[in-house]
């Protein structure tokens, strides 16, 4: 009698589950991942009512990497699982998530609040009527949690959940019991969209950390900028490029930040990686007397093993919640508010010319003959040469993630990588993710394109699945050099642990559903093979999903990637 009640008192009653998946389409959201399991089937019923599309993905992990690769594209994403075996497989990728700042809305259907207050001994349980366990093991990877076990709180916490997920740009956990799924919240909540809006800063502190940055950049002689993953994340990248274009400043980006700076720009010089750099990049980096770094994830991996050599007192750093002048720290002063005063305030500044990025083939690299094998060397400036504006661009942990800095992108190219979290298998998923948001955004007029070596693919080969059921149309290299070089060169060269099996990979696109219309396959092994098919105009267009097998010589691999590899050892190995 109570419940109804409850529900006479609302002005326009909503079912929990409608309320919830109404406010991801309102940020954005228009498919949702995930595989579909006992404790969700019922929500799920309400994901074609509000206007999503249920993906559904082969399992568990791949839904959470094509959530990442998602979420990187349209701004945020939402993976639905069941309780216990369905959330504890997408774990891995949700931790990449929240390593690399990527927002996503985990949706965990669980049983009743009945059967979890009486502690029944449910199937994908531990047996022990605990019931939080693998919410707990959550915990430390979500920005916010919300447990919908309460009607007259449910929608709050859906609010509260969703807006951090945006703001800090993390995944969020949600669980939603089978008994709360049709219980009612108040819908005219509804008619207030959800408040995006990062807080403006302390107007008074602001403007005293405004000042305190211009003092130093107008006495800088030769400073440069520095632009890192949190830019992108963090969604200042309008303020960077107003910076970078009123200032004329050498600009540069770190592996992680790749694609956030437009690289057509005139001051754009390339990939800062310390001993990793684009040639000429880390001398004019390290002898400038200022740095505005913007983002900075200084980890081992996106510093080429550490081997930056920057002083802290020649380094401003621009954070999403402090910055730091040189050894000062300013917290709680964000850094879209000071970039826009400084880009307003700064006037004239001391601008030294930096080098210039460019796709040239080195000379020894340029001559072509049909026996010639493909190297990174020579493959990856052709990348960029052969790359289209607005394309995205999708590596791979290892060889393709390192190759790809030697890659001067056209105007608007976006880049997809894991350097930081770097899990292997990654990035197949997360293109059919990237290629969903591309067809949600504009049809596939925009190119989603997957480098990805031949041992990671067969972590998660089986997207290639959702990817066909869903009609999306990326190109995808499959990098075959016959396992996991970037671990050879670690460790191993020639370890039995560090070979996979040879599979005919091209084979597994018709395996996987696809006909001569809606797909194509190509085996390239020399370089010319690879020109004719760079060269082809009538490839890699619209309307089929493209799938090459692209050989290289198993212990090639790109200079950073050797040197980063001999330095991740150095460190391995320290007592």
């Amino acid at each position: 009698m109570s419940s109804d009640i409850r529900t006479s008192e609302l002005k326009s009653p909503v079912d929990v589950a409608e309320y919830l998946f109404r406010r991801l389409h309102e940020v954005g959201v228009r498919g949702v991942h995930g595989v579909p399991g006992d404790y969700n089937l019922v929500a799920l019923d309400y994901i074609p009512k509000v206007g999503l599309n249920w993906v559904g993905n082969v399992n568990e992990l791949n839904a959470g990497y094509a959530a990442d690769g998602y979420a990187r594209v349209k701004g945020i994403s939402a993976v639905v699982t069941t309780f216990g075996v369905g959330e504890l497989s997408l774990l891995n990728a949700i931790a990449g998530g929240y390593s690399e700042y990527v927002p996503i809305v985990h949706i965990v259907g669980t049983p009743s609040t009945l059967s979890q207050r009486d502690g029944m001994l449910l199937h994908h349980t531990l047996g022990n009527g605990n019931f939080e366990v693998f919410s707990d093991m959550s915990k430390n990877i979500s920005c916010a949690m919300a447990k919908l076990t309460d009607p007259h709180e449910a929608a709050t916490l859906i609010d509260h959940a969703i807006r951090e997920c945006w703001l800090q740009s993390r995944p969020v956990y949600i669980t939603l019991p089978t008994d709360m799924v049709q219980k009612k919240v108040e819908g005219e909540r509804l008619k207030t969209p959800l408040d995006l809006e990062y807080p403006p800063n302390q107007a008074e502190k602001e403007d005293y950390v405004v000042d305190v940055v211009l003092k130093y950049l107008h006495a800088a002689k030769n400073p440069v900028i520095l632009v890192d993953a949190c830019a992108q994340r963090h969604r200042v990248l309008d303020e960077v490029h107003e910076l970078i274009e009123k200032s004329n400043l050498p600009t540069f980006v770190a592996p992680m930040g790749k694609g956030a700076v437009k690289e057509t720009l005139p001051n754009y010089g390339g990939v800062y990686a310390g001993d990793g750099s684009n040639e000429g990049v880390r001398e004019r980096v390290e002898s400038s007397d200022l740095i505005l770094s913007i983002g900075a994830i200084k980890s081992d991996f996106n510093t080429a093993g550490f081997t930056y050599r920057i002083s802290q007192l020649s380094t401003i750093d621009f954070h999403s919640n402090y910055i730091r002048v040189k050894f000062s720290e300013y917290p709680g002063v964000r850094m879209q508010g000071v970039l826009k005063k400084v880009v307003a305030k700064m006037g004239q500044l001391n601008v030294e010319p930096g080098p210039k990025a460019s796709n040239e083939i080195a000379h020894k690299d340029q001559h072509i003959s049909h026996d010639q094998a493909i190297t990174h060397d020579w493959l990856w400036p052709r990348i960029g040469q052969w790359l289209q504006p607005n394309d995205i661009v999708i590596t791979e942990t290892g060889t393709a993630n390192f190759g790809i800095w030697e890659t001067k992108f056209p105007s608007g190219v976006l880049a997809l990588s894991q350097v930081l979290w770097g899990s292997i298998g990654y990035s197949v998923g997360a293109c059919q993710g990237a290629a969903l948001a591309a067809k949600e955004s504009g049809g596939n007029s925009r190119r989603t394109i997957l480098f990805v070596g031949d041992g990671s693919f067969e972590l998660t080969a089986q997207e290639l699945s959702t990817m066909i059921r869903q009609n999306l149309h990326p190109i995808i290299f499959v990098i075959c050099n016959e396992g996991y070089t970037i671990e050879r060169y670690i460790h191993g060269m020639d370890a039995a642990y560090n070979d996979i099996s040879n599979w005919k990979f091209k084979d597994l696109v018709s395996v996987f559903g696809g006909t001569e219309r809606n797909s194509r396959t190509w085996q390239v092994r020399t370089k010319q093979e690879a020109e004719d098919l760079f060269g082809n105009g009538g490839w890699g267009g619209e309307g089929r999903l493209e799938f090459v097998e692209l050989y290289m010589p198993r212990e090639d691999a790109p200079r950073a990637l050797k040197m980063t590899a001999e330095a991740s050892a150095r460190v391995n190995a320290r007592q």
